[in-house]
């Protein structure tokens, strides 16, 4: 699948996104607010403004995610496509699946009243949440073992440039930190 890129600044971030339903209201407010609530954006302008491409547009159009309206041959799209393309470009930076993202979007279609579906949305969130976690402390584990294997690699180097009495020692370290390093890269794959 195309890699799609980051949202415009206003969905960037690291900030911890509110529930779906409040951000889709209040970016439908805010097109209110600005007069653009009748206003259409052609291909090109929603493209630009979201910094992806026609193609990544169609894509969601293909998945069913959005769905332009047409004037003429030319697709249109109103102020709530681009909320549904907000919130999808957010998903995938959060690294939710389409499954998951189309499930967000029909929440907003939905009466907002609906609990159940505000918990089964909190689970998955809850599960991302997990998963990342987890990884985190896979990548702070290998960071840590590679800053190790660094700092000795760095030491036999400066052994073996300073052409010590441990010049044959450290040859036969670094050997070993070789070997590890294999090692580890051969257990990272499996």
């Amino acid at each position: 699948m195309a890699q799609h890129p980051a949202p415009s600044s206003e969905s960037s971030g690291t900030d911890v996104s509110p529930p779906v339903s409040s951000h889709w209201a209040r970016a439908d407010q805010k097109a209110r607010a600005a007069g653009e609530e009748g206003r259409l954006y052609s291909v090109t302008e929603l493209a630009t403004e979201l910094k992806v491409t026609a193609r990544t547009l169609r894509f969601y159009e293909d998945k069913g995610l959005i769905s332009p309206s047409r004037a003429g041959a030319a697709r249109v799209y109103t102020p709530r496509e681009r909320a549904r393309m907000l919130l999808i470009l957010r998903g995938k930076r959060l690294g939710f699946s389409l499954r998951d993202i189309g499930s967000f979007l029909d929440l907003y279609d939905a009466d907002e009243r609906h609990l159940r579906q505000k918990e089964v949305l909190l689970q998955k969130i809850d599960s991302r949440v997990a998963q990342l976690a987890q990884m985190r402390r896979a990548l702070d584990i290998t960071l840590g073992e590679l800053e190790a294997m660094a700092a000795e690699t760095r030491a036999v180097i400066a052994e073996m440039q300073s052409g010590g009495q441990d010049a044959h020692r450290a040859a036969d370290a670094s050997a070993e930190v070789t070997r590890r390093l294999a090692r580890e890269g051969r257990r990272g794959r499996d």
